[in-house]
């Protein structure tokens, strides 16, 4: 039987491993310089780097590598070998502080957005001591910040580390206003979860639309989909069962705090959760997460599915982003708390963020924009492109309350006096949760809910990050200055309500009288990735992250270029697979089968004049006007293709995509589902929706 205490972290060169292994000096050294974000001394580096590899060799590994996060949106490495050689022909293995804690990767082939000439290849990868190293497949991973030889960010953890000091900082600033000397640093916090779908190895084996691009861009709907809710929270299925098991372990070796497991809502979905930790950490685990997902699969003969709507007409796949404020101290600072002091806190923190949220609602939109959640946001339990928050019944009336200067009549008749006694003692779940919110508060955090599947986690943690750092820096110097901090306080809170109460919204997300009372208060609705991506250079969105260290100008515009081009390659790949499938596979399909039920007419009539072809001929007819309209939305297609060019720039490119290529594949789509209900599943080439999400038995 599994030790899992013992398991736990056994691959990971984490804190006590570090205490067990450097000199007291060396250790205290280390913490001290990731606690104050300082530089670590190069003598202290050589001793770490020793340590960390003598721990790896151990582990059996051979390499070590720079595990970074390029704007790809997955991890990369280079893996180098521990060997050096000596006089004597040998080799020993060694590792130096220098190495541990910089190293350099042609960056050349990642996506830059302008940031270079194509041959400024040179890139340097810098260690991130806030993150633990760990041993995976015989080498020593280490989590790294990557930059260009100017030192622009070109990964998502640099940003991810900016924001969160630019928060750590500010909110410092207000609790000590309340009196908090004994706390010296917050950090967010972080729990994503993750869902996924699992389909048997040899069916996706035989689309060439999920090996390529991830999703089906053909499929008729099957007889039985998720209408039943059998499969939410059902009993897992053997395979399923045994390929959890070994992702858990593999993924407690590593230190991630995999929790939960269970079926989701659509047949073959599923769904992982692991235990808050700080942002930093979360998003690497995160992305080991995904990453031993798929690997794991494979060993079970399965395949995981990480796009966002990987098949149309049932639930898509959504990571939920699960935010929240914490002290060193062990304080969850959006928790309502029990004396009047904490509460007051509480609400200037609450209210923080959802002025944070109204103001920069685009960004928060930009953060979960991609081809791939498009086709999920709105529908199937996954909420809206506006962004709103939820609060429920009972924290919206304590809000109005103040709002109002009255008193607020809780369920045992406590009155609120704001001020002091701001807010009174309440159980976290008050009401019911709304899952057709994008933002929604659940008891002690919010969970951020439009996030798709494959996204990196750091991206939205970047924007809310910065964002409520913000509102907290403008909250500060208010109060800072206030003659009368009671008062102050109580002014600021009631006046924020007031203003930003417009994104409050606690009804159904999908319901188009709802959407239209939201844009009538002037929320966004921005429904697609080419309508939310200009709002990148925004001035606004531009002075933020360039007050806060977050972002440069540079690096703003690089990344709005770098998302305009994936967009538009996304839909490149998926329109030229669309006909490729078309012409090589299905139209030959479809004129088999007619040839084929024609050739039956003519037998029978061959054997009696006098029997019924009616069938026959009704099908030919179906199948010829199908075949027909095939060729026809097929050539159209390739005709809005070569149009792509002619487009102009990269934005031009993309909204041409989402106006004239979109549609142009919907409706060759729509054809051919309709040939796939009428051809006989032997003769279709491809494995259908019924089979696919029941495959794995």
């Amino acid at each position: 039987m599994t030790n899992i205490p013992e398991l736990f972290g056994s691959m990971v060169f984490d804190d006590a491993t570090m205490q067990a292994r450097l000199p007291k000096d060396v250790y205290r050294a280390m913490k001290t310089a990731v606690r104050d974000n300082k530089r670590l001394d190069i003598n202290v580096a050589n001793v770490v780097a020793t340590a960390m590899k003598n721990w790896a060799l151990e582990k059996g590994a051979t390499h070590y590598t720079h595990w970074f996060q390029p704007m790809t949106g997955i991890t990369a490495e280079k893996h180098d070998s521990f060997i050096s050689p000596i006089e004597s022909g040998k080799v020993i293995m060694d590792f130096s502080g220098k190495e541990l804690v910089r190293g350099e990767s042609d960056a050349s082939s990642f996506p830059s957005g302008g940031l270079r000439a194509t041959f400024e290849a040179r890139g340097y990868t810098a260690w991130d001591p806030t993150s633990n190293a760990f041993v995976k497949d015989n080498t020593l991973f280490i989590p790294t910040a990557f930059c260009s030889y100017g030192g622009e960010a070109l990964d998502k953890k640099t940003p991810l580390l900016r924001s969160m000091e630019a928060i750590n900082h500010q909110a410092m600033r207000i609790l000590k206003l309340f009196g908090n000397d004994d706390v010296h640093s917050v950090k967010t916090t972080v729990g994503p979860e993750q869902e996924y779908f699992l389909i048997d190895e040899e069916v996706y084996r035989r689309r060439p639309d999920l090996i390529y691009t991830g999703r089906t861009l053909f499929g008729a709907k099957p007889p039985k989909g998720q209408e039943l809710d059998d499969h939410y929270f059902g009993s897992l299925k053997p395979r399923v069962a045994a390929y959890m098991k070994e992702l858990d372990e593999e993924l407690w070796k590593l230190g991630v705090l995999a929790k939960t497991k269970h079926n989701e809502a659509a047949p073959a979905q599923h769904e992982l959760a692991p235990i808050f930790t700080t942002t930093n950490i979360a998003t690497d685990h995160n992305q080991l997460t995904m990453e031993l997902m798929k690997k794991i699969a494979q060993r079970h003969g399965l395949v995981c599915l990480l796009h966002e709507k990987p098949f149309q007409g049932v639930n898509g796949s959504g990571k939920h982003n699960n935010w929240s404020l914490s002290t060193d101290s062990g304080v969850n600072l959006l928790e309502p708390g029990d004396t009047p002091h904490e509460n007051a806190q509480f609400l200037l923190f609450l209210c923080a963020v959802i002025r944070a949220v109204d103001e920069y609602q685009d960004l928060l939109r930009i953060s979960v924009a991609g081809a791939g959640n498009d086709h999920r946001l709105g529908a199937h339990e996954a909420p809206p492109a506006i962004v709103s928050i939820f609060l429920g019944d009972e924290l919206n009336a304590i809000l109005e309350a103040i709002e109002n200067d009255a008193s607020y009549d809780a369920p045992e008749q406590v009155q609120m006096k704001i001020g002091v006694h701001v807010l009174p003692r309440f159980p976290k779940d008050t009401t019911d949760r709304n899952r057709t919110s994008p933002f929604a508060f659940t008891g002690n955090k919010f969970e951020f809910r439009s996030l798709g599947s494959s996204a990196s986690v750091a991206t939205p943690n970047i924007m809310l990050n910065t964002a409520v750092a913000e509102v907290l820096s403008d909250f500060a110097d208010q109060l800072e200055k206030a003659s009368c901090f009671t008062t102050a306080l109580h002014d600021l809170i009631r006046d924020t309500i007031r203003k930003h109460k417009r994104i409050l919204f606690n009804g159904n997300g999908y319901d188009e009288k709802n959407i239209r009372e939201l844009e009538g208060r002037g929320l966004l609705n921005l429904p697609t990735t080419v309508d939310c991506l200009p709002h990148y250079l925004k001035e606004k969105n531009i002075r933020l992250f360039a007050k806060h260290g977050v972002l440069m100008e540079s690096e703003i515009r690089s990344r709005y270029e770098i998302h305009l081009e994936n967009y538009c390659k996304v839909l490149n790949i998926e329109a030229l697979t669309m006909m490729e499938m078309t012409k090589r596979d299905i139209l030959p399909a479809v004129s088999e089968y007619t040839k084929k039920v024609c050739d039956a007419a003519i037998s029978k009539r061959s054997f009696s004049p006098a029997l019924d072809c009616r069938f026959e001929e009704k099908i030919v007819n179906l199948l010829s006007a199908c075949a027909a309209g095939i060729v026809e939305k097929g050539e159209a297609l390739e005709a809005a293709m070569e149009g792509v060019q002619n487009a102009g720039g990269l934005l031009n490119q993309a909204i041409y995509y989402k106006e004239q290529i979109i549609p142009t594949m919907n409706a060759l789509r729509a054809v051919v589902d309709e040939a796939e209900t009428l051809v006989a599943s032997k003769y279709w080439p491809y494995p259908g929706y019924g089979e696919i999400l029941f495959s794995v038995k």
